[in-house]
């Protein structure tokens, strides 16, 4: 199925004059001291890294699979690069914020399934930086995640993950307005009760949503917000259906942004791709078992996720910007 995203998204981005009225709304909002000045000075940086990024996109997409992840993960990379500089002007200020902020452990050369595979969370570093940043989560250093866990936190997935474990990852939410049905049947698969999971959702929902009533089948939340970002966290919205999704995870992963899933996901297949050279030319080529499935239709999502989700989060600040 075909998506709506179009890198004409990022259009008026490519306006200096534009751009620089952009972020000095940014910065007079946040109280940055002069805003002006720091918008003038940031206009170009924040331009470059979204030229740099689709570049890095649109090479993936005429490339090998092979080599997709790591020009993938450098697209994405720099387009957070340009979020950043909305809400932080003077980043980079440490070299510490450059390093990639996780890790993979050392790989087995035998019987090794990506799905298994985990990161770790680093003190230091672009992830940690980018969730406190842009998300206002802090990573505790040492955490794990995995990338089955990974995978289950992307709507998109949500049918082939289906068909491979016979249990699905996500439920389907129904919007109307500002309201959000989640079926009731979701509790089966929290093993809760109906209260327990209404103050489970609102407790962990990065945004304010109430419960407005339970109608039949459904639990009925209200999310207040004053414009029209698909972001509704822990909400996912799926591109390719329009519809918007819960994780029926409990994970961490379930209150991450999906910037950040797509992220993780892309740094470990960009690890494996340069330095795993053997294990992922054999999947590659001989295809063995749920891994090449998953990582093959999630490198189609994320081709147009990732730049979908960053102009999303760019689109935010947009209100009130003289045109």
């Amino acid at each position: 199925m075909l998506s709506t995203f179009q890198w004409s998204s990022f259009s008026m981005f490519f306006s200096a004059n534009y751009t620089q009225q952009y972020l000095k709304k940014c910065y007079e909002q946040q109280l940055v001291e002069n805003p002006e000045q720091k918008a003038y000075e940031n206009c170009y940086p924040f331009i470059y890294y979204l030229e740099h990024g689709k570049v890095y996109y649109e090479q993936s997409k005429i490339s090998p699979l092979i080599i997709q992840p790591i020009l993938l993960f450098y697209g994405l990379v720099h387009l957070i690069k340009a979020c950043i500089l909305t809400v932080d002007p003077n980043y980079p200020e440490t070299t510490s914020v450059l390093a990639h902020g996780v890790s993979a452990r050392k790989r087995k050369k035998q019987q090794f399934h990506f799905f298994e595979d985990e990161v770790k969370f680093q003190k230091t570093g672009l992830f940690p930086f980018l969730s406190k940043k842009l998300f206002h989560m802090e990573q505790l250093e040492g955490d794990k995640m995995s990338m089955g866990s990974l995978f289950k936190q992307i709507p998109e997935l949500n049918s082939l993950i289906t068909l491979f474990d016979g249990t699905p990852s996500f439920a389907k939410v129904r919007q109307e307005g500002n309201d959000f049905y989640i079926p009731k049947k979701v509790l089966d698969s929290f093993h809760m009760t109906e209260n327990r999971f209404v103050d489970f959702f609102v407790h962990k929902s990065i945004e304010n949503f109430t419960l407005k009533k339970v109608d039949g089948d459904f639990m009925v939340f209200v999310k207040e917000y004053d414009n029209e970002s698909f972001n509704h966290t822990p909400l996912k919205y799926n591109l390719y259906e329009h519809t918007y999704s819960l994780p029926l995870t409990k994970d961490s992963g379930f209150v991450f942004h999906e910037l950040l899933i797509h992220y993780l996901l892309l740094y470990n297949l960009s690890m494996i791709a340069r330095y795993e050279t053997e294990w992922w030319s054999e999947l590659v080529k001989t295809m063995p078992n749920k891994d090449f499935p998953l990582i093959e239709t999630f490198l189609q999502i994320t081709l147009e996720k990732g730049p979908f989700l960053v102009c999303e989060y760019l689109s935010k600040a947009t209100i009130n910007i003289v045109k």
